[in-house]
């Protein structure tokens, strides 16, 4: 009689294992930012132990830098095909630039949840990866320019190149908030707020001017203190900067920096709150108004002017809020959400037809576009850049 062996089932990795380890990462990322994000989480979220997770990806960065590329690579998968060849009439252009803009529309909003990495998460990347990245966003751009271009010949291409780069910031704002809106009509909305930028830009776009002029220096220690946070941290992130280094930017040791704030934590706090308070002094401006078309003009002004001549302090109070301590992160935010309600009722008096959902929508493409629009004017003059740059949020807001 023969005896017989248990044998165990071989155990197949899931194909799809590494997609859904960059799925998971990518919502964590996204949520949490790189640095509250460890490996072990990942794996948790995908059901596996973090040995299996190494198994894929060797470092925390080798995943975070797949995922960045990976989302870019949706955005390249879903215009790749769209449009066809050189369109030779106005027709043909403007068919492909409605599908071009249809398809980044469509795919943006397939990964709403996990595209906001962009805006903040970006500068985490090494210089080489963010040069690739940074490439391939341009050929994008381009892809959408060459049509567009027969639009709007009377544009110079370095306007194309502004609009097309509107155009586009106004359909990736989706990611940057959470507004419920069914996907056929936010998809519609986005499209026509960046066919709007494309049509009603001009030219010719702000030349650069050279090195921008150097911010003055305060004379108060405090407040060096505070404006060299705020430019470390935008341009590196809160949790890259180390207080010895703020110190040293102004040429203290790090217990000088006790004598005007507890911590690192302050200092970004402190920053947080002078933005909040800017906003909402051009808010209280704008209701002084009874016109609501001059009370928008108020806020649209005061914001362009905030992100072109406080273009570091608006990046933190967009991007590190998440970093305070959760009762400071609940007051920001919520002073953040007044303030795009202050837009959004103004909005409403001025385009009645609109539905709430949908202005608050192209507030926040509004928003975005001054946002991008303001690093890459940042070698212009500052009032250069402002006019050019009004124009254009008009023409995503439909006013």
């Amino acid at each position: 009689m023969s005896e017989t062996t248990a044998v165990e089932p071989v155990r197949r990795r899931p194909r799809d294992r590494r997609q859904a380890i960059e799925a998971a990462a990518a919502s964590l990322f996204a949520e949490h930012g790189y640095h509250r994000v460890a490996m072990q989480d990942v794996a948790d979220v995908v059901g596996i132990s973090a040995a299996a997770l190494y198994r894929h990806f060797d470092t925390k960065y080798d995943l975070f830098r797949e995922v960045a590329m990976g989302l870019i690579g949706r955005l390249d998968e879903a215009t790749r095909d769209v449009g066809g060849g050189a369109p030779t009439s106005v027709e043909e252009a403007r068919e492909a630039v409605d599908a071009l803009l249809d398809a980044v529309a469509g795919a943006t909003i397939g990964m709403r949840a996990t595209g906001g990495i962009y805006r903040w998460e970006s500068r985490c990347l090494k210089p080489e990866d963010r040069r690739a990245l940074r490439d391939r966003f341009v050929a994008l751009r381009r892809r959408l320019a060459e049509p567009a271009g027969v639009l709007r010949a009377d544009l110079e291409p370095a306007a194309l190149d502004l609009a097309a780069y509107a155009a586009l910031s106004a359909i990736a704002s989706v990611t940057t908030h959470r507004t419920a809106m069914p996907a056929a009509a936010l998809r519609a909305v986005l499209h026509d707020a960046a066919v709007r930028v494309l049509l009603e830009a001009r030219s010719p776009a702000p030349e650069p001017g050279g090195e921008p002029e150097p911010v003055p220096r305060p004379r108060r220690r405090k407040n060096q203190l505070s404006q060299a946070g705020i430019a470390l941290f935008a341009e590196r992130g809160y949790h890259d900067v180390r207080l010895e280094e703020i110190a040293a930017a102004v040429g203290l040791t790090p217990s000088g920096v006790y004598r005007h704030f507890t911590g690192k934590a302050e200092i970004l706090l402190t920053a947080c709150g002078r933005a909040a308070a800017a906003l909402d002094a051009s808010a209280a401006e704008a209701f002084s108004h009874d016109d609501p078309r001059a009370a928008l003009r108020i806020l649209e002004g005061a914001y362009i002017r905030f992100a072109v001549d406080d273009r570091e302090l608006m990046d933190v109070y967009a991007a590190d809020v998440g970093a305070l301590d959760p009762d400071d992160q609940r007051r920001l935010r919520r002073l953040q959400r007044e303030h795009v309600d202050d837009w959004v009722e103004l909005l409403m008096r001025v385009r009645p037809e609109l539905e709430a959902r949908e202005a608050r929508c192209l507030v926040h493409a509004g928003f975005n576009v001054v946002a991008d629009l303001s690093v890459a004017l940042r070698r212009s003059a500052p009032e250069v850049a402002e006019e050019w740059i009004a124009p254009v949020l008009e023409s995503v807001l439909g006013v």
